[in-house]
């Protein structure tokens, strides 16, 4: 029988925000039955005689305490053993994160893996979006400076993104050509996306989360006065709010879509009901801010879905 354990691959829980973080949030709802947690770090991950093997420790969490995790005991664990593996380690989804991928694939029909690490790997958050441009303000992917040029000067004021980045780091709104920055750019991330800049983010953007095909819910995030990031990183504000017909239609047929890439949890990320190109399934984040906003639990709703 296999054991009660959901092994979670991810940042130290030191590292980790209680209060908003998603990882933890699922950690807690499945300890109510009687699941074991296991925490790992990437770096800590291995093949040792043909066994994949992940140096790190069981833990307890409870957010009533002030320390809200408490480690039981570290061990080697051999991940066959664990009934669940979460992947929730934030991008840069760079070769390190794909090495992860190739050694959890070789589990991956012995073990539940969220998510599937092939499709993971496959999936590049934004550059998948591409497929669905027509729901997308103006929007190009490129590295190459007069391709940039041209798209500034036909949209004006641009936006520009790292591909494998996260949480509204490195992200700058451009309204006047500049070489120099640009280039700069380009050299530390290589291919960036492009967008039309949406003026209509001061009024919040919009994350649908998705679990296995289904859309469960949304959080509204308004940036912080003078910004234009609606992250909570970045000091945004989650509020309620409504899907609309549009973003349902939208979000339903890249859901569709999701679970036949065998993705079961994502988040796709809506700004004036166009789709921004994020669509999150490395480590998707905001069941917290949810709960906490409207006690919608959808932890309970992920569990259930994965007949825990």
């Amino acid at each position: 029988m296999i054991n009660k354990i959901v092994a979670i691959q991810g940042n130290h829980p030191s590292k980790l925000n209680s209060l908003t973080d998603t990882s933890i949030f699922l950690a807690n709802e499945i300890q109510k039955k009687n699941y074991k947690i296991f925490y790992y770090e990437p770096k800590n991950l291995s093949i040792i005689n043909s066994e994949v093997i992940a140096k790190g420790f069981f833990v307890k969490f409870n957010y009533n305490k002030k320390n809200f995790y408490k480690i039981i005991k570290n061990k080697n664990l051999n991940l066959k053993k664990s009934k669940f593996i979460l992947i929730r380690q934030d991008p840069p989804f760079n070769l390190e994160y794909i090495s992860t991928t190739y050694i959890l694939d070789k589990i991956k029909n012995n073990v539940k893996i969220i998510n599937n690490p092939t499709s993971i790997r496959n999936i590049s958050e934004k550059l998948y979006s591409a497929k669905y441009q027509k729901f997308m303000p103006s929007t190009i992917f490129t590295r190459n400076i007069d391709e940039i040029k041209k798209f500034l000067k036909n949209q004006k004021k641009i936006i520009l993104k790292p591909i494998h980045s996260f949480g509204g780091n490195d992200i700058y709104l451009v309204s006047k050509f500049n070489s120099r920055l640009i280039k700069k750019f380009i050299k530390k991330h290589g291919h960036i996306m492009c967008q039309k800049f949406l003026s209509k983010i001061h009024k919040g953007d919009k994350r649908i989360f998705i679990i296995n095909g289904k859309i469960v819910g949304a959080i509204s995030r308004i940036p912080k006065k003078g910004s234009f990031l609606s992250n909570l990183s970045k000091g945004g504000k989650a509020i309620n709010t409504k899907i609309t017909s549009l973003e349902k239609k939208i979000s339903k047929k890249i859901a569709y879509d999701l679970k036949n890439e065998k993705i079961f949890f994502a988040g796709i990320d809506f700004i004036d009901q166009k789709l921004n190109g994020d669509i999150n399934v490395t480590s998707p984040t905001g069941l917290k801010t949810l709960y906490d906003l409207s006690r919608i639990n959808l932890a309970k709703k992920f569990w259930k879905e994965l007949k825990a």
